[in-house]
């Protein structure tokens, strides 16, 4: 399918019908009636939607706005595939593959977010961690 929109060259959005992709074999196996459901099928959807629409924005304010919904999209999507997981509806194994693509998805919208807002404030990058000993 050849790329018509300026949106569809951009690799994060490559990386979210990736991930709509993958996710639909997941859902196609999973009870709809957690809450869970719904809420994968329209954060996995807003992704796509919100890149589309903010890489049409003409200012950087606008484009960001958009970019960091998707990433909020895609951080929600990683959190409901963990919910997923802890309640024994997947097995961890089987939503490692989503968990990568959204981690992609995640750190390429960051660096859009980073190129169109020289203004904004950033925390160095630093690891965390958690020690329960």
């Amino acid at each position: 399918m050849p790329k018509i929109f300026d949106h569809e060259k951009l690799h994060v959005y490559q990386a979210s019908i990736e991930f709509l992709v993958w996710l639909e074999k997941i859902l196609e196996r999973i009870p709809k009636r957690p809450a869970v459901y719904d809420q994968l099928d329209r954060a996995s959807t807003s992704i796509p939607l919100n890149i589309g629409e903010g890489n049409g924005k003409f200012t950087q304010r606008d484009r960001c706005r958009f970019f960091d919904i998707a990433r909020g999209s895609a951080l929600e999507c990683a959190a409901a595939l963990d919910v997923l997981s802890a309640k024994a509806i997947l097995p961890e194994n089987e939503i490692t593959p989503g968990k990568e693509i959204l981690l992609k998805i995640v750190s390429m919208l960051v660096g859009l977010i980073k190129s169109n807002s020289a203004d904004r404030i950033y925390e160095s990058q630093a690891e965390y961690g958690c020690d329960y000993d």
